[in-house]
């Protein structure tokens, strides 16, 4: 899985957005809060956030790092070209961030997210 393709996909779940942040980041938010984030670039490494348990046993696997000024919320950068992980695998886990972050919005924010999907 590439950036575009975790574009497409992170575009796909209900309520997302892309934003341009940083200058040239794509950032992906659910009612305003990250899920995650990749350059302009097609082959551009990515970031997304995982379980607490989960987090040392992502950065043990090649291609896959703590995420730069993220790491301490539990998040983790990929690099496509280097990464062993089967795109649904990687899929899996974008969709592990967004339900993790759509868990921590206000039920009331949930409840109109299940509505628009």
């Amino acid at each position: 899985m590439n950036a575009a393709d975790l574009q497409k996909l992170s575009l796909s779940f209900a309520g997302a957005t892309e934003t341009i942040q940083w200058d040239d980041d794509r950032v992906f938010k659910v009612a305003g809060k990250m899920f995650a984030v990749t350059g302009m670039e097609a082959d551009s490494l990515y970031c997304f956030k995982v379980d607490d348990s989960r987090f040392l046993e992502m950065t043990d696997l090649p291609g896959i790092r703590p995420a730069p000024y993220l790491a301490r919320a539990k998040w983790v950068q990929v690099d496509a070209n280097l990464c062993e992980l089967p795109s649904a695998d990687l899929k899996g886990l974008v969709q592990r961030s967004y339900d993790l972050v759509v868990a921590k919005l206000p039920k009331k924010t949930q409840k109109s997210l299940i509505d628009e999907g």
